[in-house]
């Protein structure tokens, strides 16, 4: 076999494989989509697989029907808690990230293995002790206590933009203090506008946590339902007494929560993927 047909070949059976991975990522997708139109309100489809007939009334109820799940209010508390999150997370790993890359301390390496060892336990592990602390402080079951909450260890995840940072050249940073900027015009004037890549990537990953997030809001938000998020009510839709009837408008707000993600990430997908292979590497 000639080396061009071995080429195809493999390359045949890769575009194969990575045909069917795409079906299986697609078809769920897919069929939540469909689902979140059909006509009956039940989990079950009577032992048909596609749905009888469709309706947009699922999406319309989600914004009329808000006696018993207030979609609308669960969506603004949510985008109003990663917006924030977003800039308070965003600011704080760009800055610890320069810190830990530009700057020489006697602390340095410590804080680096700390780090390191912090960000091998899964954070859900100290959620008892947070919801805890944040009801001696009065904080429990309201917005702030997210923000606070996803925000707060936002500085751990430096590594990537610390790696990025890591290849601007240092002799840039050296130039502009011998010109008289500080370091803080250094930072903000010179290092962020070349690091557009790493920002888009910090962006997207702090706004995504708060957005998805179920277990942390589940636990500091308890029966508050108006300052639930959408994961925590659309969670509670599939309840036991609710399932038959809220099932498909459950579809159809899992369908709208996907949409502003989706959006960020087809808008942002270049830079997104130059920040994280940017940051891989070392200069």
């Amino acid at each position: 076999m000639s080396l061009r047909a071995r080429a195809r070949l493999s390359n045949g059976v890769i575009y194969a494989i990575l045909g069917v991975l795409s079906l299986v990522w697609v078809l769920p997708i897919a069929y939540l989509v469909i689902l979140s139109f059909k006509v009956e309100r039940g989990p079950t489809l009577d032992g048909y697989i596609m749905p009888k007939g469709y309706t947009l009334g699922n999406y319309i109820a989600l914004f009329t029907e808000t006696t018993s799940f207030n979609y609308p209010q669960w969506f603004m508390n949510t985008l109003l808690v990663a917006i924030l999150s977003c800039v308070i997370s965003t600011a704080f790993v760009l800055m610890v990230a320069y810190t830990l890359s530009r700057l020489r301390f006697a602390a340095r390496r410590p804080i680096i293995n700390v780090a390191l060892i912090l960000g091998m336990f899964p954070g859900f592990m100290s959620v008892i002790a947070i919801y805890h602390l944040l009801k001696l402080a009065g904080l429990d079951k309201t917005l702030a206590a997210l923000v606070l909450v996803y925000s707060g260890g936002a500085g751990l995840g430096y590594y990537i933009v610390k790696g990025f940072f890591d290849t601007i050249p240092r002799a840039l940073d050296e130039a502009a203090l011998l010109d008289g900027a500080t370091r803080w015009q250094t930072f903000y004037k010179l290092t962020l506008p070349m690091s557009t890549p790493i920002i888009t990537y910090a962006v997207l990953t702090s706004f995504m946590g708060p957005w998805v997030d179920f277990i942390l809001a589940g636990v500091i938000m308890k029966d508050n339902y108006q300052s639930y998020t959408i994961a925590l009510g659309l969670f509670h839709m599939l309840d036991r007494e609710h399932i038959t009837t809220y099932y498909t408008s459950f579809c159809a707000g899992a369908v709208l929560v996907a949409i502003p993600i989706a959006v960020l990430f087809m808008f942002m997908q270049k830079n997104y993927v130059e920040g994280v292979t940017g940051g891989a590497v070392k200069g």
